[in-house]
């Protein structure tokens, strides 16, 4: 069986990842960090034998989600290559280096040195530097990445609180951090033969006196991802956002377009509507959101740590429809230890039981501001994911099997908390965001999503889904 190898700087990024293989026709399993144990080992080579839908005639892939993105440069290397060693005692032959589609990075990294080692480990003389999903309004043309048309650093990217974006174009972002240059190619070259566009993109490199090198493509639609999978799928190594990852699997595959999802079905616009699909939640079932049903399911607890746009107009269209909502305000984290706050939290939801409550620390700009003031220099964050981790735990012991997450830090705390370390890959609740279903706790529905993903309706479509078994249930292959 061929196997392709993915690491993620997050966990909403590698879900994001798993997402699309799938979509593109690959038997996919995820992974919260690198599997430790003969135990997990084994299970994984069973899954690579047997639980795929051709056994060893299909192409499987193996996604490791890990924290690289806020890691001091050095740790993210050594987690990164610890990792790609793992997926190739598993049997990856291929590797992708998968990172967030605005580029979120600072000028030292990490996505430059973690991508620099990576290229070295495969002893790649060039490789992509390829951000683009289109599907979610993050292109690239003539080198400047642009969200929703608007270029990174004139988009909301330039006020991110962790790594606010200072350029648009590419290679100015990623030279700085990396030891190679960028060639970029523009978009009249992928219409070009394979041998044609290397001798080119090698003839430059020797002119430049370049031993290794990236390349940047033009990328603006999906007919842009079929050709440059098509003239780069065969590298050993390629590096990106998640935008080529489904034609990528189509292309390893052979297979069709599994999902005629893209620019037809979804369309993208700014902060909250972000990756909208065609017809709004609420004009297909209703006035108001609440008058679906989705309330009338299984417990759900919803939780959002993201201060990204889109997740603040989530909320704000959630308890506009009648959701159950309460803040995880800062002070209570602050004078209380987590497993406190936790205990007040859990006073509330089994108040609402019956219903999905979500809970919430997002905060705006302003808020921010505020809060900073409030904690003093404190670390603020760690806390407050500890605190809706601990949350979460307690619910799924007590019987709630519905977990929807926004935020990647949120996320990675939630999930590292209930212990699950790896998960098969249900249905979309939007592009790039999977249900995840733990193959050691098969009743349970996760959706975790990047802070910027997502419209308005996104907790609303979750619980729809979430709520019905059938569509919940792997793409490819049995859970094992």
């Amino acid at each position: 069986m061929a196997v392709l190898g993915c690491i993620a700087d997050d966990f909403t990024g590698a879900s994001d990842a798993a997402s699309f293989l799938a979509a593109g026709g690959m038997a996919v399993r995820l992974f919260n960090g690198i599997p430790e144990g003969k135990t997990e080992t084994d299970r994984i080579k069973e899954w690579l034998r047997s639980g795929t839908p051709a056994g060893g005639d299909t192409v499987a892939a193996l996604v490791v989600a890990l924290k690289t993105r806020t890691q001091p440069a050095g740790q993210a290397v050594r987690d990164s290559l610890a990792a790609l060693r793992w997926l190739r005692d598993q049997g990856a032959s291929q590797f992708y280096v998968k990172y967030c589609s605005t580029f979120d990075s600072t000028p030292a990294g990490n996505i430059g040195p973690i991508a620099d080692a990576a290229m070295e480990f495969t002893g790649s003389p060039y490789t992509l530097l390829c951000p683009s999903l289109p599907v979610n309004g993050r292109t690239v043309a003539a080198g400047h990445l642009y969200v929703n048309g608007v270029p990174l650093d004139q988009s909301p990217m330039k006020d991110h609180p962790l790594n606010p974006m200072w350029d648009s174009f590419l290679p100015a972002l990623m030279e700085p951090q990396s030891r190679w240059e960028c060639l970029l190619l523009e978009r009249a070259c992928l219409s070009y033969s394979r041998e044609t566009v290397e001798a080119g993109l090698m003839k430059k490199a020797r002119s430049l006196g370049l031993d290794r090198f990236y390349v940047v493509p033009d990328y603006g639609n999906t007919q842009d991802g079929e050709r440059i999978a098509a003239l780069f799928g065969h590298l050993p190594l390629l590096t990106g956002g998640s935008g080529l990852l489904e034609p990528l699997a189509r292309r390893l595959t052979g297979g069709s377009r599994a999902q005629e999802t893209r620019e037809g079905e979804y369309e993208t616009g700014e902060g909250g509507d972000c990756g909208r699909q065609s017809g709004d939640y609420t004009r297909q079932s209703g006035d108001c959101a609440v008058q679906t049903g989705v309330f009338a399911s299984s417990p759900a607890l919803l939780l959002a740590g993201s201060c990204s746009p889109a997740t603040l107009a989530q909320i704000a269209y959630f308890e506009s429809q009648g959701g159950i909502a309460k803040k995880l305000e800062p002070a209570l984290v602050l004078d209380h230890s987590p497993e406190e706050a936790a205990q007040s939290l859990w006073h509330f939801l089994e108040n609402h039981r019956g219903q999905p409550v979500l809970i919430y620390s997002s905060e705006t700009a302003e808020q921010l501001q505020a809060t900073r003031k409030l904690a003093g220099g404190r670390p603020l964050s760690p806390l407050l994911e500890e605190t809706v981790a601990l949350l979460a735990s307690r619910a799924v012991e007590r019987g709630w099997r519905r977990l929807i997450v926004a935020g990647g830090e949120t996320s990675g705390a939630v999930t590292r908390k209930l212990g699950l370390n790896s998960y098969d890959i249900g249905a979309s609740v939007a592009p790039g965001v999977p249900v995840l279903i733990p193959p050691q706790f098969p009743e349970l529905r996760i959706v975790l999503k990047s802070g910027n993903f997502g419209q308005k309706d996104f907790f609303f479509r979750a619980l729809e889904i979430t709520g019905d078994d059938k569509i919940c249930e792997p793409q490819r292959g049995d859970a094992t």
